[in-house]
Parts: C-alpha cells; structure tokens; sequence
C-alpha cells in the first residue's frame, strides 16, 4: 500500500533518508538522489511524493538544459522543524518565557551557550594547521547534527555548507542565535576571515561560510602561527 502522507509519528526510516540526503545536497533531481541512496528512482519518486504531500519537501523545474526539464527538490521549513525534533520547541517556550522577563537575559543564554561550544572546539584544532582546524570544526559541527561538509576553493579558501538547521526552531525565532554562529566560528579561528555567503533564515536551502586565512597570516612563511604565545602578545 502506497503512503499518501507521513505519518503521525513523521516521516518513516527511508523517507527520512531521503530527506537528509536531499538537505546534504541543497536541492536534487530524483535520479541523483537514488544514486546517493542505492535504491531505485521510482522507489525514491514514491518517497517524495509522500514527503511532498505531507509539506516537508518541494520541488522546482531546472530549465536551460538539452531535453525535458528536471524536478529539483528541496526541504521546507516543516522538514527544518521536524529534524530539529521536538526538543526545539520545548527550548522555544522556554526561551520566550525567559524573554518576557528579560530580553537581555536570551542573548546572555545564547552566547554562553557560544562560549561552552568554542571552549570544547579548540581542544580540537590547538597545534592543528589551517586546513585541519577547518576540517576539524567541520567535524565537530556534523556531529552537532547540522549535516556538515566542505569544500576547498582557489586561493587557499573552504566553503563550508551546512545541509541542516540543528538550532532552527530557535534560529527561526531569535535572529541572535544566528549571530552566535558565525561568533562561534571566528571564536574558534581567530586567524581567518569568515564570511556568511548563504543564510537559510534569508531563504536559502542551506547556510554556508567562506573561511579563508587572514592576509597577514598567509603572506609569508614568517608569519606568525595564531597559536603562537608570540601572537598574543605574551
């Protein structure tokens, strides 16, 4: 019997494979998501069809290509709440329960919160080069469960990507919690120039970063490592 809808409970195990593989990717045609998966494109098809009907994906055509043109999907923001689980809405009340007695003291949970996750990165990147100290946070942010990966661009530059909102039932409400992200990074590498180049509060599928060494350290094989005592000022 085909399901014309999630269940109650959510998605079932498959469709909620193919739902992250789809958040891996930003958006993807039907074929490209039975190649990742290992399962037929119509066994695929049926799954989104279900998770189309139940709200948590859509799908766009890709025009400009030789023949018919190509269903893309993407997640909606149903799929950003029901991966977050619902965990997030419990901190959500109480996030806003905290805020009618003080708005100031919501920012203050938010960046500790920042502090404690940049304290536990730097036991992973101290002593590590710049490439590993950026892989290594790309590590440690998959494991938080955002569906991270990475990519190496020219000029010595990353482009990090995270496929999922682990923090979007507060993200979507609290457009600090955004902020404290990008703080967490430049906490966390203090020698690289981080810019936001995707925000999916904005609309995008996915939030990426472009991490790039900072000029003065990347100039000359004397300069100063950020881990340096001497780069401190010590």
């Amino acid at each position: 019997m085909t399901e014309s809808a999630p269940p109650a409970s959510g998605p079932s195990f498959a469709q909620r494979q193919v739902l992250i593989a789809i958040k891996r990717r930003g958006e993807a045609s039907a074929e490209a998501l039975a190649e990742d998966l290992g399962i037929t494109g119509s066994g695929v098809r049926q799954h989104l069809a279900t998770l189309k009907s139940g709200g948590m994906v859509a799908c766009r055509q890709a025009r400009g290509r030789p023949g018919r043109p190509a269903n893309l999907y993407h997640s909606t923001e149903l799929a950003e709440a029901y991966l977050a689980g619902a965990s997030g809405d419990l901190v959500l009340e109480f996030l806003e329960l905290i805020e009618e007695e003080d708005p100031r003291l919501v920012r203050r949970i938010l960046d500790r919160r920042r502090g404690r996750r940049a304290e536990r990165a730097r036991g992973r990147v101290e002593g590590e080069g710049f490439a590993e100290k950026v892989h290594a946070v790309v590590s440690l942010l998959d494991e938080e469960g955002y569906l991270a990966a990475f990519e190496e661009l020219p000029g010595d530059t990353y482009r990090v990507t995270l496929h999922n909102c682990a923090i979007w039932t507060v993200a979507s409400q609290f457009a600090h919690a955004c902020t404290t992200e990008l703080e967490f990074l430049r906490d966390v590498l203090p020698g690289a120039e981080i810019e936001r180049v995707s925000h999916r509060v904005a609309g995008a599928y996915v939030c990426g970063y472009e991490i790039r060494p900072h000029p003065a350290l990347s100039r000359s094989p004397l300069a100063l490592s950020v881990d340096s005592p001497a780069a401190d000022g010590a």
